[in-house]
């Protein structure tokens, strides 16, 4: 035995009995009120003993976000799987696996597991971060809408993306006139209902429509550059709509809405015309100079909480402001490959699922009971598919589309996925949706996303294939 091992043993050995002789004098100890500084005295609980053990450890906060976090993402994952070996969206999948989580499924089945493992009590922490998921994702979504692609087809796309909100806008403002009362609980604005509908008509994924172009290879396409470019017009009206209704909603008199509409002014021309031209220089990026990742990404970070802690404070959403901060990068290539890899793949992997859950958790597909509340459901899917790929098919026939052309350009508008459920819930969170409504919109948003590839392939069946540029 050498030397080193002999003392390693001896000091364990040392140490061990000592530590057993100061537990053993302490036994004969009396306990005593426990103080905490000069005359403060803290009384140990009852709960305070019983934390230990298994079942306690289970019951602490920590455990049972990371156990929430082991159910959201298995079932994502899997469901999400599932869908992409059906040639559909991953989203779409993820998407559903959060209502089956929900009380709509697994909480309609196996009750006791919904409480368990999604106690009311926990829903706060797991909103914080779906939050914090939604805030990436949207400046992830900033960072990649390219402006060339609005200049290259500026007047086609300007006609057909705002034909495609205003109409069915319109007739989600309609619809509301016949869902107000028999829905929605007394003391709800009827504008501020009728303005949500309207806008969660209007809705196009720009995420999803890329994916979709992409896994189909249409990108390159008249048909795939009009369809981005259509939607990034689409995405960046709409949130300047959905900023305009949040402030409707939550004002409480002209006034307010005059302010709040100033200062979001003010603070999108500050933005554009003070941060953006300064913003290459402040994060040290040089055209043929590598970049310094740790520096971009940190400068990034802060943008994006700064940003989007205005718009809150300003009364536009939170949202709005993530927005705006990917809006504004510098069109490098290698910083929107960075953004994505660094912030894009912790959101999409870890953070989205949590709010796909949480959607679910307020799903309650149950409260549309009878034939009637299905009938409503029904009624609001209609109306989106008529307002969206009618619309959009209207608009391009007339900017000189063929009838195939526009049939699937109506069809990528009315791709609504993820984007529409950050809608839904701003509506649900200021109390302008009521759960019932709530729940007809997340299945219009799945059903509308879900019928896209398969209409793609229909249209695909009657014409193979599209002009290229």
């Amino acid at each position: 035995m050498s030397k080193t091992l002999t003392l390693y043993i001896a000091l364990i050995c040392v140490c061990g009995l000592g530590l057993f002789g100061v537990l053993k004098s302490g036994t004969h100890l009396m306990p005593s009120p426990a103080t905490t500084g000069v005359g403060h005295t803290v009384v140990p609980t009852k709960a305070a003993h019983e934390q230990g053990g298994i079942q306690g450890n289970l019951q602490q906060p920590l455990s049972r976000l990371l156990l929430q976090l082991v159910v959201v993402l298995a079932a994502t994952k899997a469901v999400g799987g599932l869908f992409r070996r059906w040639k559909q969206p991953t989203v779409i999948g993820e998407m559903l696996a959060g209502i089956l989580l929900g009380p709509s499924l697994i909480g309609w089945i196996f009750p006791d597991f919904l409480r368990a493992v999604f106690p009311p009590a926990s829903l706060g922490t797991l909103s914080m971060l779906s939050q914090l998921g939604i805030i990436l994702y949207m400046f992830v979504i900033g960072s990649e809408i390219e402006l060339d692609h609005l200049r290259q087809r500026a007047q086609t796309a300007l006609l057909i993306s705002h034909a495609s909100i205003v109409i069915p806008f319109l007739l989600g403002a309609t619809l509301a006139l016949f869902l107000y009362r028999p829905l929605i609980p007394a003391g709800t604005p009827f504008p501020s209902f009728a303005l949500f509908m309207g806008i969660s008509m209007s809705i196009t994924a720009f995420p999803v429509l890329a994916r979709i172009l992409e896994e189909r290879g249409l990108k390159s396409t008249v048909l795939g550059n009009t369809a981005i470019a259509c939607a990034a017009i689409d995405d960046v009206t709409a949130w300047c709509l959905l900023a305009l209704v949040v402030t409707i909603a939550k004002a409480t008199s002209l006034e307010s809405v005059l302010l709040t509409v100033l200062l979001a002014l003010l603070f999108v021309l500050f933005l554009f015309g003070v941060v953006k031209p300064r913003l290459a220089s402040l994060l040290k990026i040089q055209e043929g100079e590598p970049l310094n990742e740790q520096r971009v990404v940190g400068g990034c970070l802060l943008l994006l909480l700064v940003s989007a802690w205005c718009t809150q404070v300003i009364g536009i959403y939170v949202l709005f402001g993530s927005f705006l901060a990917g809006a504004i990068l510098p069109r490098d290539p290698r910083i929107t490959i960075l953004i994505r890899e660094r912030l894009g793949v912790l959101s999409a992997n870890l953070l989205l699922p949590l709010f796909f859950a949480f959607t679910g958790l307020r799903t309650q597909i149950g409260l549309l009971g009878d034939a009637r509340g299905w009938g409503y459901a029904l009624a609001i899917i209609g109306v989106a598919i008529a307002g969206k790929l009618g619309g959009s098919y209207l608009a391009a026939r007339w900017s000189g589309m063929s009838r195939s052309e526009s049939f699937a350009l109506g069809s990528l508008m009315n791709t609504r996925g993820l984007v529409e459920l950050i809608v839904l819930n701003i509506g649900y969170d200021l109390g302008v949706l009521s759960p019932s409504v709530f729940a007809m919109l997340v299945l219009m948003a799945l059903a509308t996303t879900l019928m896209t590839s398969p209409l793609l392939s229909l249209n695909e069946r009657r014409k193979s294939t599209y002009s290229k540029d």
